[in-house]
């Protein structure tokens, strides 16, 4: 199957033979959260390589468990097949577990502004989008300082929704400044997003309207709710 096999019938020996190859569970995530194109999942992966998400797909798909297709301007597109969905119970228990067990708290080796704004946009309440573009600026200081902006905009009637980590040009409507690391533990659900304005941790900078809209369209992640567990980890300790 992959590039080992513990030759045992057992079929949890044999899932694991597919499951826990490196980066594999994430690449699925990536799909399950809706990344179709090799550059999208590439993206939605801090330091995975190129050549090795070719090998990742190619594998993928030659057990079945994803789908190449033909999108839109021809482009290759990747699906989960139907075996491949049922993973997403699979990678939703895990997720489940890490939350409640090794996400207690975060160190500053986790953050990653990058990645945390993919997430933010992707999670991001359409329902609630204004009628006219917003553009919001996210400057983050203390660890990792870096400034990233948010495109709330639609376009012939429709929701769009750009980040972009240069100035795009635009006039900013709401200026959010953020503890780096506060404005991650907002989003993994171990802060509260008021009490990080009330404690001048997250800062907003704009008309009154947007500011009391800006806690509904943050969002969280979807794992948020799950609280840590009694004497759980703050994260997995890796030996060098």
């Amino acid at each position: 199957m992959g590039n080992f096999s513990y030759n045992i019938f057992c079929p949890v020996a044999k899932a694991s033979e597919l499951f826990a190859e490196r980066w594999t569970p994430l690449i699925l995530h990536e799909l399950m959260m809706g990344s179709r194109r090799f550059n999208e999942i590439e993206a939605g992966l801090p330091g995975v390589s190129k050549a090795l998400l070719s090998q990742r797909l190619r594998f993928l798909e030659q057990q079945g468990i994803i789908e190449r297709r033909s999108g839109p301007r021809r482009h290759v597109e990747y699906h989960l097949s139907q075996s491949g969905r049922e993973l997403e119970a699979v990678i939703e228990c895990l997720g489940n577990w890490g939350q409640r067990w090794f996400n207690g708290d975060l160190r500053p080796s986790d953050l990653d502004p990058a990645y945390l704004m993919r997430s933010i946009r992707r999670r991001f309440p359409l329902e609630r989008m204004p009628e006219h573009r917003v553009v919001v600026r996210f400057d983050f200081v203390g660890d990792r300082k870096e400034s990233w902006w948010l495109l709330l905009k639609r376009s012939r009637g429709h929701p769009e929704l750009e980040i972009c980590n240069h100035d795009p040009g635009y006039e900013v409507d709401l200026r959010v400044t953020a503890d780096t690391l506060t404005l991650h533990r907002v989003w993994v659900g171990r802060r509260n997003i008021f009490e990080a304005l009330d404690s001048g941790l997250i800062r907003l900078e704009g008309p009154p309207d947007l500011e009391r809209a800006f806690p509904t369209w943050l969002g969280r992640s979807p794992f948020a709710v799950i609280p840590p567990a009694p004497g759980a980890s703050s994260g997995v300790r890796v030996g060098r």
